[in-house]
């Protein structure tokens, strides 16, 4: 029998502590429910620094080695900042992120999933995903897909890249409307300001009418554009919610091409769902690459169906470090996270340079 090295018996060790640990941050965590309920009920602030600085002296001080007693004094405000994010999501709501401002389509998704939730706005796609990953807000509400102008590439690409999980998707119908200033007629619009989704959704509208474009990072934003430039000359599309919200009239309704118009906005946050059903209506996302071998892509689509998961989409997308090569995009029906989904991702390990699991969803 192989004596037991070094190496070993320290990986022993790390694990043994690490399921100690588990226990004992469970337990600390139920302690900080506790504690929100009593500033909650008081009115209390959930920052309290000088509480925090008498732990972090108290307990510091049982620790003997001065270079360990640095590192454990990071590792109890470490401690300490997940409880106050805790406490500040049961004390508060949610955090939601999302791509915009208020009045995007993406804000009005999240207030219909979340509607006694903090949305919280960013600039971007890549913004609102890092502040998941972050911490700083605890889901982000993101479009992956329209129903008339294809899959939102960026996107798909976070999946690829970063380290959350989709848990859900969301379908919300798009009616876009043409925006302009009190008094603007149809007439009057020579140019119209939007998010490229939404000009491509209204591709014919624009093209039939002469309209110049410009693009804009979303809907809001082009619509809080022609609010401030006061030009009777550009309109804004964007939805209704725009047209309340800075003060705009709708010169025209539901100009978008096609009247079935929706987008599908994925919720994405830290973990995975495990606690799915294995009900109908079941969906897992899955991203991968091939190896560079004759027909290694057919193969990989055969082992998803003979494990019984029906494919319903599959794309490719750039990558874009590597020059022509491509990561695969499938969103297929079933549960990934069973026993046959796990015989299925070890073989497709046969075939995958890189397999990512990225989601187990019902559609809300």
């Amino acid at each position: 029998m192989a004596k037991e090295s070094l190496l070993d018996k320290a990986r022993k060790i790390i694990n043994e502590v690490d399921a100690e640990m588990r226990e004992l941050f469970v337990k600390r965590m139920q302690a900080a429910e506790m504690v929100a309920e009593y500033k909650k009920e008081r009115g209390l602030a959930i920052f309290d620094g000088a509480r925090e600085d008498e732990v972090i002296k108290k307990n510091s001080q049982g620790v003997d080695d001065p270079t360990v007693r640095e590192y454990y004094v990071n590792f109890l405000r470490n401690n300490m900042a997940v409880s106050r994010a805790y406490q500040s999501r049961l004390m508060e709501g949610m955090k939601v992120a999302y791509s915009g401002t208020e009045g995007a389509f993406a804000h009005i998704a999240a207030e219909k999933l979340y509607p006694t939730a903090k949305k919280v706005a960013y600039g971007s796609f890549k913004e609102a995903y890092a502040s998941v990953e972050s911490g700083e807000c605890d889901v982000a509400v993101l479009p992956v897909e329209n129903s008339y102008n294809g899959e939102v590439g960026q996107v798909t690409d976070l999946m690829f890249s970063g380290s959350l999980y989709v848990n859900g998707m969301f379908d919300l119908p798009v009616t876009q409307d043409l925006l302009g200033i009190k008094g603007a007629k149809p007439e009057d619009i020579k140019t119209v300001v939007s998010h490229p989704q939404a000009l491509g959704q209204c591709a014919r509208y624009i093209s039939e009418r002469g309209f110049a474009t410009r693009e804009f990072e979303n809907t809001a934003l082009a619509a809080k554009h022609v609010a401030e430039m006061k030009d009777i000359s550009v309109g804004a599309i964007a939805s209704e919610e725009c047209a309340e919200l800075f003060g705009l009239e709708i010169i025209d309704h539901d100009i978008n091409e096609s009247k079935s118009n929706t987008t599908r906005f994925a919720i994405f946050s830290r973990v995975a769902n495990k606690r799915v059903s294995k009900e109908a209506g079941v969906h897992s996302i899955l991203l991968f690459t091939v190896r560079n071998e004759a027909g290694a892509l057919a193969k990989a689509i055969e082992v998803i169906g003979s494990h019984g998961f029906n494919m319903r989409s599959l794309r490719s997308r750039p990558m874009k470090e590597l020059l022509w090569q491509y990561y695969f995009y499938v969103e297929a029906e079933g549960n990934v996270q069973t026993e046959n989904g796990g015989s299925m991702m070890e073989e497709l390990g046969e075939y995958c340079d890189r397999l990512k699991f990225v989601g187990t969803y019902i559609k809300f």
